[in-house]
């Protein structure tokens, strides 16, 4: 199979330029320019065989067996023109094979192709001097000189093309390695949202499951209490139905905080100090226990304190204060938000009743809480035991999370 390989880059569009001028080149000559030593089969013969030439370069070979035929053919085909045909300019068709093979080649083979070329076009200027059949005749008395001149400036021309083909690819593929990285991060991007609408629906689900779903399932119990009970005993079917109105209330407070905390900015363009403030009068308003709140001033326009990490304090403190009013029993809650030596520290304490830690760390919500600390590098520790309250501290490196 055979395969053009597109010049994408303006280097490689220079050198396939370069190609067909040198190709020209030697074209126009051919045509143009009397060579008393062609005959008109050897016109013909050379008008062909630089057609076939110049076709070779429409397609390169992929395959190292159809790469190795190639590079003969080629040189063959320049030997007959050369030796042969007695074409005019033969070094620049050289020149071309060069940069074709340049482009096609890596690695060792390409230095030896292009090795191979420089002594090639030395053995036909060599028998071409011989058969006395060159273009421009070289004076016997200056042969050396014509020599040396002739290898070097040859050669360094041919060194550089190869050097510039090596740079121009090169240059290729930097740009596809990047445009490959690129659609690698675009993927890990789409993956890590992902992973994190996975874990926000592990959120609402281990919520639902620890507040919504304890609500209603005391509910249904106590309304199937109640229809035992009513005709027997209608003064406890009323107390069962009194008490799952309490329960069906609390399902529904449930389900408006878990819109509230579903909410994608629960600033809503606000001051962290204002939204929070906000939050814990909503909370002593709800729930009847009495709270403090301290935020330091260098919060506020601290350049260091991004949108994300505002949110992120904000959740955890919504999330200690719902799980406080749930299950604490506390009748005080002090919150803390101070900014010492470049770490940002959230502390919220309460003197409720507490739990085993061993027994309750993956629920309440603490889960959560730790899943949106460890997103900016950041570290909760939780302080409690049964019976003397709970306390919670998240801790920020502000240069790490700016």
């Amino acid at each position: 199979m055979n395969i053009r390989i597109e010049p994408r880059s303006p280097l490689l569009q220079l050198l396939l330029i370069l190609e067909w001028i040198l190709l020209g080149l030697v074209a126009i000559t051919q045509i143009l320019v009397v060579n008393k030593f062609n005959s008109p089969t050897d016109a013909v013969f050379n008008e062909i065989g630089l057609l076939i030439f110049a076709v070779l370069g429409v397609a390169f070979p992929k395959a190292p067996l159809h790469k190795l035929a190639y590079i003969i053919a080629e040189f063959a085909l320049i030997f007959l023109l050369t030796l042969k045909g007695n074409i005019s300019l033969f070094q620049l068709l050289f020149i071309v094979l060069v940069i074709r093979n340049c482009v096609m080649l890596e690695g060792k083979l390409r230095s030896v192709v292009t090795g191979l070329a420089l002594f090639s076009v030395l053995v036909c200027v060599t028998e071409r001097m011989r058969s006395q059949s060159l273009l421009v005749q070289v004076d016997p008395d200056r042969t050396l000189l014509y020599w040396v001149g002739f290898i070097v400036m040859l050669g360094l021309l041919i060194l550089f093309l190869q050097l510039l083909v090596e740079s121009a690819l090169s240059e290729r593929k930097s740009r596809e390695e990047l445009v490959v990285a690129n659609s690698q991060l675009r993927e890990y991007a789409i993956q890590i949202e992902e992973l994190a609408t996975v874990q926000e629906r592990n959120r609402i689900a281990r919520e639902i499951h620890d507040s919504l779903g304890h609500s209603l399932t005391g509910f249904n119990l106590h309304l199937e209490a109640a229809l035992r009970l009513l005709q027997s005993d209608p003064e406890e079917a009323k107390q069962l139905l009194l008490e799952a109105k309490q329960l069906g209330s609390a399902a529904l407070k449930d389900v408006r905080e878990s819109v509230s905390a579903l909410r994608s900015d629960p600033l809503e363009g606000r001051s962290l100090e204002l939204a929070m403030r906000s939050l814990v009068e909503e909370f002593q308003r709800s729930s009847r226990i009495a709270s403090q709140l301290i935020i330091d001033d260098l919060i506020n326009g601290n350049r260091y304190i991004s949108l994300q990490l505002k949110t992120i304090i904000y959740r955890i403190v919504q999330e200690s204060l719902t799980n406080i009013s749930k299950h604490s029993e506390a009748s005080f809650v002090n919150i803390d938000c101070q900014v010492r030596n470049q770490n940002l520290e959230v502390t919220i304490e309460d003197n409720g009743k507490g739990f085993d830690p061993d027994r309750n760390m993956s629920g309440f919500g603490l889960q959560g809480m730790r899943e949106r600390v460890l997103a900016v590098s950041g570290n909760l520790e939780i302080e409690t035991s049964d019976g003397n309250g709970c306390k919670i501290v998240a801790r920020f490196r502000l240069d790490r999370v700016s």
